[in-house]
């Protein structure tokens, strides 16, 4: 497809969303594209495109620690991402995995030497440490660590610094830090594993609704973005909440997970027709597709043509916020590496300018100063 024509800056729905999607959408989704977040301060616009701190800054701390988020707010990154699974009592915790093995000292615990056990979760068998084996008071007696340390060795100084945190205080902290800046703080929440979850007795979407209605964040104008790779989490949640709901997408091949439950036949590559995406339209207003799903990479590993996903997409009043943008060689397409050291940064400002030319409405980065500098860069053009 050809690049698209692009104003200077978009509204947190798109110019697609409030363009062709509006109508269907409503003056709920005019509303939410300058939601105020409760503050009583103002509103506030994102602009496009729009950067999401993967985890935080999770480039330069341990991801989803309230370190991790606040460098991120503080390099001024557009949305801080979270991801929950619940703990054994039912609270919501942020960790991209219930398996806290990696990203935990839960091992150099002897008194959780018991809790080791071997799950299935969403059809893979893995063996370690798992939230739902934890109440939050022991939870809360670990400490967070780097998830990849050999590729990111510098965060390990920061090993052990900070705990689990709950979603709860995350939205504490957002509202103390939307209070001091003037401005709300913008969220991007995602349900992980819903189906195994609410196969445990453990459902996300219910806690997390009640928690977004307490600090004013279940509304269409609220800055906040809901997210799963599940899209039944989604459309349960447009029940529940008003909140901006967005549509994970894994790569074309594969099947949601509560798709492979329920016997539904369709992969994400159904999902990203033009059919598809009139489909998901329906409860979401977004579409978080991998990166590959925007602009495939060819045999030896390099950008090819981009797709027509943003079109079709945006022609659904849907807007597109894909994942992720890290700087360093072995997560970049072959053609923005540098050197030979798969740790050493590549052209991460090449790769960005190419992924923002599609006409993106966002993306997640673990290091957002450098998305942030692409940002403007492609907003001054």
């Amino acid at each position: 497809m050809g690049q698209e024509q692009r104003p200077g800056r978009r509204t947190v729905l798109g110019a697609a969303v409030l363009g062709a999607g509006a109508a269907a959408l409503g003056p709920a989704a005019t509303a939410a594209a300058a939601g105020d977040g409760g503050t009583g301060r103002g509103r506030s616009r994102l602009p496009v495109p729009t950067v999401i701190a993967h985890r935080g800054a999770s480039g330069y701390r341990p991801e989803h620690t309230l370190g991790a988020y606040q460098l991120a707010l503080d390099m001024g990154a557009d949305v801080v991402e979270q991801d929950l699974v619940p703990t054994k009592d039912g609270h919501l915790v942020c960790r991209h995995e219930n398996d806290i093995t990696g990203t935990t000292d839960v091992a150099d615990h002897p008194e959780f030497a018991d809790r080791k056990t071997t799950r299935t979760v969403d059809g893979v068998r893995l063996t370690g440490w798992f939230t739902e084996d934890f109440t939050l008071a022991e939870l809360k007696t670990l400490r967070a660590t780097e998830r990849i340390p050999e590729t990111r060795p510098n965060n390990t100084l920061y090993d052990g610094r900070w705990e689990v945190p709950t979603l709860e205080e995350v939205l504490r902290w957002a509202e103390r830090e939307g209070r001091r800046r003037g401005r709300p703080v913008w969220l991007h929440i995602e349900t992980k594993h819903p189906t195994y979850f609410r196969e445990l007795g453990l459902g996300l979407e219910e806690p997390l609704a009640k928690l977004l209605r307490a600090y004013g964040r279940h509304r269409a104008n609220s800055p906040t973005f809901l997210q799963s790779f599940e899209p039944t989490s989604m459309r349960r949640l447009a029940e529940l909440v008003e909140t901006p709901r967005v549509v994970l997408l894994s790569s074309a091949s594969s099947r949601p997970w509560d798709f492979v439950e329920s016997g539904d036949p369709r992969t994400v590559a159904d999902l990203v027709t033009p059919e598809g995406l009139r489909w998901i339209s329906g409860f979401a207003q977004g579409i978080g597709p991998t990166l590959d799903l925007v602009v495939p990479r060819t045999a030896d590993g390099r950008l090819g043509e981009p797709t027509t996903l943003v079109r079709d997409a945006h022609a659904r009043g849907l807007l597109l916020h894909p994942y992720t943008l890290r700087n360093e060689n072995r997560f970049l397409p072959a053609d923005f590496r540098r050197g030979t050291d798969p740790d050493a940064y590549g052209d991460a400002f090449g790769a960005l300018r190419a992924y923002f030319a599609t006409g993106i409405d966002g993306i997640f980065s673990d290091h957002p100063d450098t998305a942030l500098l692409a940002a403007e860069d492609f907003r001054r053009r």
